[in-house]
């Protein structure tokens, strides 16, 4: 049967060894791995930048964060830019969200032409081209969305129950605590299991799909969790002890006075500050594991749902996250930076063709990335790949078993102009940028501002502890893989208001189109 049908799952700021089939030694995630079993789990994929907005801005358009331009959380997408849904409505299909999407509409863009009113085109263009079920991004308090009309018509009396019921807890002596301070990660929700975020998407996902009958539909289900604030409902607060979490990942090396002058900066920031303190790290870690649980568990009422539906069968499933959790590991918390432990995802891929059947229940070991969904979507379900915009890859012939020539690298971005680093530092405000380019041996980071690059030998030091971009010894493995970066940057693709079939069509037409220029 063709695939017909599209589920994309994303989670927000859960680390690629934070399941069960991932490895980890004491984290149940029975349904995540029940899809890893029904399909292809890719072990090694990458996001394009370690920031919620930019990296989902390059899943939702196939392209690399340099190429679409929104390079920070609260950095519009161009007006401009051509993203999944587009691309899906072109062929008369819409893509529907429940959840999350960090979707900024270009303001500025869309005041030029004059579309800045609530017209059918102004408000697909605010959220990106996704039509909405429901959008809940889980940042702040949002008192006039319709999952704050919903708490309250559960009972949850306030103008900002998000805010006094969702993330905030109730301690052991019975007093309300604020979730935005982690020290209370400990303590249970307010909220009622059911009705915290992670049920209330799935519940408007299930919905939903339910609704369509037998009609295609594409729907990107996109929760907010294991993002902060770290509050888990009951019983998920405590399914975990300290002593049930990885190991923390940090070394005295990283922290000395030859470490690099921005990743100390990173360091003095008040989360990295506060996952210093082993009581943090002993405190969130549990709770960031409770959340996980959880969504484990209500994906398995998703897949009961698609069973319920007789939708295994033409259903494409992209499970993935848009970047990790630092957690304490290099002494730092939040995310941003390169370490493996932002910038490798989880990436599952369910593909219900029978040419699939050969790989099901694998891990393939090649590179991908975020802004290879996009293209997968549209190989999935027979339409335009828009080669002279996408700039990823489809997997499908990976799901269904060809040894295709594959990429040897993968790339993340990140611009720092907005953190307080750059301020202590001394830096203006301006363009502040990095790069990063991996293989599977080599790490390697280029700083503008004039800062030095970094360099991780993987083979030898897969902790990533030792910079070695200083080292004279390497300047010939720096050199190679500052060559592997320009040669990336100049394929980007730039020009993207032609097809290729349109640039073929008019290489070498001057004399068609009435002009001679050049004739003796």
């Amino acid at each position: 049967m063709a695939i017909r049908n599209v589920l994309y799952i994303m989670c927000d700021q859960l680390r690629w060894d934070h399941l069960g089939c991932a490895g980890h030694p004491f984290l149940r995630t029975p349904n995540i791995d029940a899809l890893a079993a029904r399909g292809v789990r890719f072990a090694q994929a990458y996001v394009q930048s370690g920031i919620c907005g930019p990296s989902r801005m390059s899943a939702y358009t196939g392209r690399y964060v340099s190429s679409h331009g929104a390079t920070h959380n609260r950095v519009p997408l161009s007006v401009g830019e051509v993203t999944l849904g587009w691309h899906l409505r072109e062929s008369g299909r819409t893509l529907a969200l429940a959840g999350k999407t960090h979707m900024l509409p270009d303001a500025r863009g869309m005041k030029r032409l004059l579309l800045d009113g609530q017209d059918e085109l102004a408000v697909l263009l605010r959220e990106g081209w996704f039509t909405l079920v429901d959008r809940h991004d889980g940042h702040h308090a949002e008192t006039d969305s319709a999952y704050a009309d919903w708490l309250r018509a559960q009972g949850y009396d306030s103008k900002d129950p998000w805010t006094d019921w969702v993330i905030a807890v109730t301690d052991a002596a019975g007093n309300t605590q604020n979730g935005w301070k982690m020290r209370n990660a400990r303590h249970p929700a307010r909220v009622k299991e059911e009705h915290s975020e992670t049920a209330y998407t799935t519940d408007r996902a299930i919905a939903f799909m339910e609704a369509q009958g037998d009609s295609p539909w594409v729907l990107h289900l996109s929760y907010v969790k294991p993002h902060w604030p770290y509050i888990a409902p009951a019983p998920y607060h405590a399914m975990y002890s300290a002593d049930q979490c990885l190991p923390v990942m940090r070394d005295p090396v990283e922290r000395d006075n030859a470490a690099h002058p921005i990743l100390r900066e990173f360091q003095n920031e008040e989360v990295a500050q506060s996952f210093q303190n082993d009581d943090c790290i002993a405190t969130v870690r549990p709770a960031y594991q409770g959340l996980i649980a959880q969504l484990d568990h209500h994906l398995g009422r998703v897949w009961a749902a698609l069973d319920r539906l007789g939708r295994w069968d033409d259903t494409l499933v992209v499970f993935t996250s848009d970047h990790g959790d630092y957690l304490g590991d290099h002494w730092l918390g939040e995310k941003e930076l390169f370490h493996d432990c932002i910038q490798r995802v989880p990436m599952l891929v369910f593909d219900p063709s029978r040419e699939a059947d050969a790989t099901r229940g694998t891990a393939d070991d090649r590179f991908v990335e975020a802004i290879d969904v996009v293209p997968t979507i549209l190989d999935a379900l027979g339409l335009d790949p828009a080669e002279h915009v996408v700039e990823g890859r489809s997997l499908l012939p990976l799901t269904r078993g060809a040894s295709p020539a594959w990429r040897e690298a993968v790339f993340s971005e990140l611009d720092w102009t907005f953190r307080g680093a750059r301020r202590r530092l001394g830096l203006k405000t301006g363009q502040h940028h990095a790069w990063m380019v991996r293989t599977d041996r080599w790490k390697y980071v280029h700083w503008t501002d004039g800062f030095r690059p970094m360099l991780f030998d993987l083979a030898a030091d897969p902790q990533e502890f030792h910079d070695l971009g200083a080292d004279p010894a390497l300047e010939g493995v720096r050199e190679a893989m500052r060559e592997r970066l320009l040669a990336w940057f100049t394929a980007l693709k730039r020009r993207t208001t032609l097809t290729w079939a349109e640039a073929e069509f008019r290489t070498d037409r001057h004399k068609a189109a009435g002009v001679f220029y050049g004739e003796w």
